[in-house]
């Protein structure tokens, strides 16, 4: 079984979309095109994760989505964390058709830049009221960000927290010695739990999987299999490497692991973090 636990869905209206460089994801992404995708790869069911609009339609469409495709066994909706009615959002959202479908929440934390932002009272207030939800919290964020995401985690243990694309370490610049100095403070929390995503984009054009293995192999080391999930982070990938490309890189970076130790990354932990209910 393999559960791709992080990928997106969008228009090509998304603001974000309109930055240099994105031409050639600057397109619609639908169910139409993510179905044959799955089959080419071999995947079981997916995690849908809200994809930068930063506004309640869309996760109500994504849960409308999930609701209709059994390949989506769950959402990532987006909710802000200086939301003082946040327990009221969520409800909302529960009631939508799909609702049940919801299973963790992120904010576009690495676009602010105070770097107090995850020690404000309000925003600590709201990740307990995401963890008091039954929903996990997803952390896109950059790598300065790591160690107020760590005082976070220690503040809310309550929650549980999914650090999205390994925390996005600079592959393309050699960046393992930083990166591993940054993240292993975060991954000492036993409520962390992080992705195995996005890496291809941060190793960028040209990459090889010898780019991406100490990575993985450090991320192994500090999270462990059970704490790892893994995830496509498509269509984002498709500047750089397709859908099944993006597969076969992360499986190449297994292949030590023991049958359970990879059947944990690539399904288990996710089925297990955002309590899938998936088919055998």
């Amino acid at each position: 079984m393999i559960i791709d636990a992080h990928h997106h869905l969008w228009t090509a209206d998304y603001p974000w979309l309109a930055e240099p460089g994105l031409e050639s994801i600057r397109r619609d992404y639908t169910i139409a095109d993510l179905v044959p995708q799955l089959d080419e790869a071999g995947v079981t069911a997916t995690v849908l994760v809200e994809a930068g609009r930063c506004d309640a339609a869309e996760t109500a469409e994504f849960l409308a989505h999930a609701a209709s495709t059994p390949r989506i066994a769950g959402v990532v909706g987006w909710a802000s964390l200086t939301d003082p009615a946040i327990s009221a959002t969520l409800a909302g959202y529960r009631d939508l058709p799909g609702g049940a479908l919801l299973v963790g929440l992120r904010d576009q934390v690495q676009g602010v830049v105070d770097p107090g932002h995850l020690a404000r009272a309000d925003v600590r207030a709201a990740l307990a009221a995401i963890g008091a939800a039954g929903l996990t919290f997803d952390l896109v964020v950059h790598l300065g960000q790591l160690t107020s995401c760590a005082d976070a985690a220690r503040a809310t243990p309550g929650t549980t927290f999914v650090l999205d694309h390994l925390g996005k370490p600079r592959i393309a610049a050699a960046g393992l010695a930083e990166w591993r100095a940054a993240v292993r403070d975060l991954a000492g929390c036993d409520n962390v739990v992080a992705k195995l995503s996005g890496l291809l984009t941060e190793a960028g054009p040209g990459w090889q999987v010898a780019d991406i293995r100490p990575y993985v192999d450090t991320a192994l080391e500090l999270f462990g299999p059970q704490r790892l999930m893994a995830g496509s982070d498509w269509p984002v990938c498709d500047l750089v490497a397709s859908y099944a490309q993006a597969w076969a890189a992360i499986e190449a970076c297994l292949g030590e692991l023991s049958s359970t130790e990879r059947a944990d990354v690539l399904a288990g932990t996710a089925i297990r973090t955002y309590a899938l209910e998936v088919g055998s």
